[in-house]
């Protein structure tokens, strides 16, 4: 029988990489992603998932924040959608995580780096359709890198092109990219047997704990129930922004106007989704079709760079 526990829900999420109990599968997910960096070998967790609640009771997930044994700052979290301006969101996580620690009066030397994994269902760049992207500073033109103490990466499982039958060719990303996807559709067994390493097993049977723990399985229930509420509502918007230009158009009863009238209607959604003052409809109606296109592109440009 299938695990049936989907670890890309933000509670599986962090009793996998979050969990006192099972560290070494953290460990072995950090140095996949890490790669080419100083191995961890040790981890701690500032901000263990035990005992965060809500005034109302609720379960209060944080992201998962690991701190190595060179004192590297980690932070882990899971996006099924993506929030608005998710990248300076991401920008002032890894600052703030960056200084936060220093002490008044303390030597610069002193900061430890800050490095944020960020796995994403879906994507934040569609081009290049690279799985990960590795963000650090560096100089524009040149070979040239300032410093790796911030770190901001991005796994786009969207973009993941490993399957089960080229899992043994894949690298220790890949392979943990393909867990998180298709983890709740396997057994125990068949995770053990398609990935071997006992860092999988492991993971697999803290998935499969919550499939079998009452209390677990009821707070991971209500958080998936609280992801699909919000993919309901953004879908929703979406087709309602479909919907109203359609309608305009099939007003003016031609092809260019029924163009027009889909345009109008995805601007106006776009407006609303990155929080900008919604155009009224004579001042769109007052646009060529190609001003439109032109408006649409650049509102559509922002919201994939997760500018708000």
């Amino acid at each position: 029988m299938p695990i049936g526990i989907n670890p890309l829900v933000d509670y599986a999420f962090k009793m996998l990489f979050g969990n006192e109990l099972h560290k070494p599968v953290t460990i072995h997910f950090l140095n996949s992603v890490l790669v080419g960096q100083t191995p961890i070998v040790s981890i701690s967790f500032p901000n263990p998932i035990r005992g965060k609640q809500t005034a109302d009771g609720k379960l209060f997930i944080l992201d998962v924040l690991a701190v190595d044994q060179l004192g590297r700052q980690i932070n882990i979290e899971v996006q099924i959608s993506l929030p608005s301006g998710m990248a300076k969101r991401m920008v002032f996580y890894a600052a703030d995580t960056y200084v936060r620690p220093l002490p008044e009066g303390q030597n610069y030397n002193a900061l430890q780096p800050s490095i944020n994994i960020c796995v994403l269902a879906g994507s934040l760049f569609r081009h290049p359709a690279k799985l990960h992207l590795d963000f650090r500073l560096r100089e524009k033109s040149l070979p040239l890198t300032l410093t790796d103490d911030l770190q901001i990466h991005f796994l786009q499982l969207s973009h993941l092109e490993i399957t089960a039958d080229t899992l043994d060719n894949a690298t220790p990303v890949e392979r943990w990219c393909w867990f998180l996807c298709h983890a709740d559709e396997l057994t125990t067994d068949q995770v053990a047997q398609l990935l071997p390493d006992q860092e999988f097993a492991e993971a697999a049977g803290v998935l499969e704990m919550i499939a079998r723990t009452p209390d677990q399985l009821r707070e991971y229930n209500a958080r998936l129930k609280a992801q699909r509420d919000e993919e309901a509502r953004l879908l929703y918007a979406q087709q309602q922004g479909i919907e109203i230009g359609e309608a305009r158009g099939e007003a003016r009863g031609e092809a260019r106007g029924i163009r027009k009238g889909q345009l109008c209607g995805q601007i106006m959604l776009l407006q609303q989704l990155l929080k900008q003052p919604v155009s009224a409809d004579d001042q769109l109606a007052a646009c060529s079709i190609e001003q439109l296109q032109q408006l649409h592109t650049e509102l559509r440009q922002r919201l994939d760079l997760g500018d708000a």
